[in-house]
């Protein structure tokens, strides 16, 4: 991978886009997603697309009761340019470490620094 052009802001987004992801409650996960998101930000993946805060906090909800006991792992260093940015990540077992899903996500980030809208694709998923 290529030396990052990432700035305070792209890293900034990117940490609260994982702790939003990684927050393991409710109410920590609507704290989160509000902070990281804008009020009509977006997330569109190969399995789901939702937008506002509700509908970003149930995707992640359900990712943890499909997945209990992982959190989420950011791979490498975030690329960003302007107002876009890009990372890779991992879903890891707290029990032993593996990571059966990864992907690589760009978000675009508004003016106050939150994610306006998230595009997900998935690298590495578990068989079916």
């Amino acid at each position: 991978m290529t030396a990052t052009n990432a700035t305070a802001v792209h890293d900034t987004a990117v940490t609260r886009y994982f702790e939003a992801w990684n927050a393991r409650t409710d109410e920590a996960r609507a704290k989160a997603v509000a902070a990281a998101w804008t009020e009509d930000g977006t997330y569109t993946d190969p399995l789901a697309d939702v937008a506002g805060h509700e509908g970003i906090a149930a995707v992640m909800g359900a990712a943890h009761e499909q997945f209990p006991g992982f959190f989420f792992r950011q791979l490498g260093a975030v690329d960003g340019h302007h107002r876009v940015a890009r990372f890779g990540w991992e879903l890891v077992s707290e029990a032993d470490g593996s990571a059966p899903v990864a992907g690589f996500d760009v978000v675009e980030i508004a003016g106050d620094g939150r994610i306006t809208a998230v595009h997900g694709f998935l690298d590495r998923v578990p068989a079916a």
